[in-house]
């Protein structure tokens, strides 16, 4: 199917959705579409047409094994009481972050590729960047706290457990929400306050540089603004990360045997290749200005972190942990002998 961002086109193409939807999102965000289009029309993956049904059964197959993953990650921490530790609390919330991050996107993208190109209504398009937001800020605050935790456990170990109270865990877990509802709410209202142009996203999903593009007149204010936050929401959470690690690398150093320094150091080497691959991707796609976006190297930075991600973040923590490993081993055995 060929793709004409042409405006007349866009108005044309999407007559069909009810007004009922954008008069809800004028109401809600007082914008009004500058096309006069009551719905954005998501292109998606149309350049490899061709290979839309390998894609699409690629995709159903990482979405469900993701969903999967994850809740099973949840239902085995819930379940053993050796988990009971501030460490598996926050790595529960994380793997439910995971699944919610991504059930926001794979199901449209899925119907993207089934009909080459999909509607989604103006404020279905806005809802859906929030709640990327929220989950993807959330997700990333929570890698945050996890490396806190992991540099009480090894540099306060005999006061682990009265630093980490019930008390101070639900706090930290309830920050990293509270920023990803900050963050969501700026980005999508200063992103939707303004007019669009086209109502044809170049993208899978309403992400925020695709729908930058698509704004008319001067939109530097709005790149600066977003800018400033994607900087907190990424560069924050990351410089506690380092500053974390560089008080856990100075403890390990200092213990006497290479056994005590191997053993600190494996609690936290899930983490910290969890964090490499999240951060790594996110900043090639956030940290950058408007001049060098491009919409093929976008498209590929966000299935990196969307979806990818999502995925191998319980993988890597189920491999490279004793106890979870463990768990997964016991509950297998346990449905084989049933």
């Amino acid at each position: 199917m060929e793709i004409n961002s042409d405006r007349t086109l866009d108005v044309n193409a999407s007559k069909g959705i009810e007004e009922g939807e954008y008069n809800a999102g004028k109401s809600l965000l007082g914008n009004k579409n500058a096309t006069g289009s009551s719905a954005f029309i998501l292109v998606g993956f149309a350049e490899a047409h061709k290979f839309h049904s390998l894609i699409f059964a690629v995709l159903m197959s990482l979405y469900i094994l993701t969903i999967m993953t994850n809740m099973l990650i949840i239902l085995i921490l819930k379940s053993d009481a050796i988990f009971n530790s501030p460490m598996y609390f926050f790595l529960m919330h994380l793997a439910g972050l995971e699944a919610f991050y991504m059930t926001v996107i794979i199901p449209k993208l899925l119907e993207n590729l089934m009909v080459e190109t999909t509607f989604i209504s103006y404020i279905g398009c806005a809802l859906q960047m929030f709640f990327f937001l929220f989950f993807g800020v959330a997700e990333s605050f929570l890698m945050a706290t996890m490396a806190i935790d992991r540099y009480v456990a090894i540099c306060h170990p005999l006061r682990y457990r009265t630093i980490m109270s019930k008390n101070v865990c639900l706090v930290m877990v309830a920050g990293p929400y509270l920023c990803g509802t900050a963050v969501g709410l700026i980005h999508t209202i200063v992103t939707f306050s303004g007019k669009f142009c086209s109502s044809v996203i170049n993208h899978f999903f309403c992400e925020v540089q695709p729908l930058l593009e698509l704004l008319c007149g001067d939109t530097y204010s709005n790149e600066v603004l977003i800018m400033g936050v994607a900087i907190f929401a990424i560069t924050l959470p990351f410089s506690l990360i380092i500053l974390s690690y560089i008080g856990i690398i100075s403890t390990i150093c200092g213990l006497p045997s290479s056994e005590s320094k191997y053993k600190a150091f494996s609690t936290c080497s899930s983490h910290l290749i969890v964090v490499i691959l999240f951060y790594g991707t996110c900043s090639a796609a956030y940290l950058r200005p408007k001049s060098s976006y491009s919409p093929s190297l976008d498209k590929i930075l966000s299935f990196s972190y969307s979806i990818v991600t999502p995925l191998l973040n319980p993988i890597i923590y189920s491999i490279r942990n004793k106890e979870i490993k463990g768990a997964v081993q016991k509950l297998w055995r346990k449905m084989m002998s049933q």
